[in-house]
């Protein structure tokens, strides 16, 4: 999807509209992660990330390209580089926040774990910050009931987070709105940047 915006982009001139699809494409694929359960098989699962895979990789480049077409060409480097940072940091608080909403949910699944009879040990294994570094766990389990039980919980918790990640999208789409719609050109201009273009600016 990167190449494939970036070769629309060079031949169209246009990146609005790819933006438009890829935060589209990105809430339905999240509004279609919450609807999986712990039944759910790969059917239902590769197609629904096919579908956030192409949302997502639709919105590598075009809002980057956005960005750089509204600033001088003076500024770019700038812009350019408080994108990335700004990016990262997203990333970063994604996690984060996703992780922590993840470990909330299996936390307040607790009670259902130690109801289905699972020993305390394996109990806490799956509780809050531990529960996602123990999934493998699960496949340990000989009860049937019980390890269904613990599927049910994960897939509970992993809800919540697409959630909150599906609500995110759709601010982005409000985001969009906003984006003002710029054609790109084909002339180069060259711009000279760095200390040596600033010791020439003194100079005159």
């Amino acid at each position: 999807m990167g190449i494939l915006t970036g070769v629309l982009m060079h031949r169209t001139g246009r990146y609005l509209e790819i933006i438009w699809i890829g935060t589209i494409f990105m809430t339905l694929g999240f509004g279609l992660l919450i609807d999986l359960k712990a039944t759910s098989t790969l059917r239902e699962i590769i197609p629904f990330q096919i579908v956030t895979g192409i949302g997502s990789g639709a919105l590598f480049e075009p809002p980057l390209i956005a960005l750089q077409t509204l600033v001088s060409q003076d500024d770019t480097a700038t812009a350019t580089a408080t994108f990335c940072f700004i990016r990262n940091v997203g990333l970063s608080l994604s996690i984060v926040i996703g992780g922590v909403v993840f470990q909330n949910g299996m936390s307040l699944r607790a009670p259902q774990l130690r109801a289905s009879g699972l020993p305390s040990n394996i109990t806490d294994q799956f509780s809050g910050g531990a529960a996602a570094a123990n999934v493998m766990v699960i496949s340990t389990l000989q009860n049937p009931a019980q390890k269904l039980v613990v599927k049910e919980a994960f897939a509970w918790s992993l809800r919540n987070m697409w959630i909150l990640f599906t609500s995110v999208a759709i601010c982005g789409i409000v985001a969009t709105a906003f984006i003002s719609k710029q054609v790109l050109g084909r002339e180069h201009t060259e711009t000279k940047t760095g200390l040596k273009r600033e010791k020439q600016v003194e100079r005159q």
